[in-house]
């Protein structure tokens, strides 16, 4: 039987995964909302 906590005190992230979290971190990634806001501001202007 496996002993959960057991293998949860031995787990221990692979460096890919710590790798892409901190360049998904660092990066500045623009979604859908900051588009329409840049939208709405130069519409705003005209």
């Amino acid at each position: 039987m496996i002993d959960f906590e057991t293998e949860i005190n031995d787990y221990r992230p692979s460096l890919e995964v710590d790798a892409i979290e901190d360049a998904i971190v660092r990066s500045d990634l623009t979604d859908m909302n900051d588009l329409m806001m840049e939208l709405i501001k130069e519409v705003g202007k005209e």
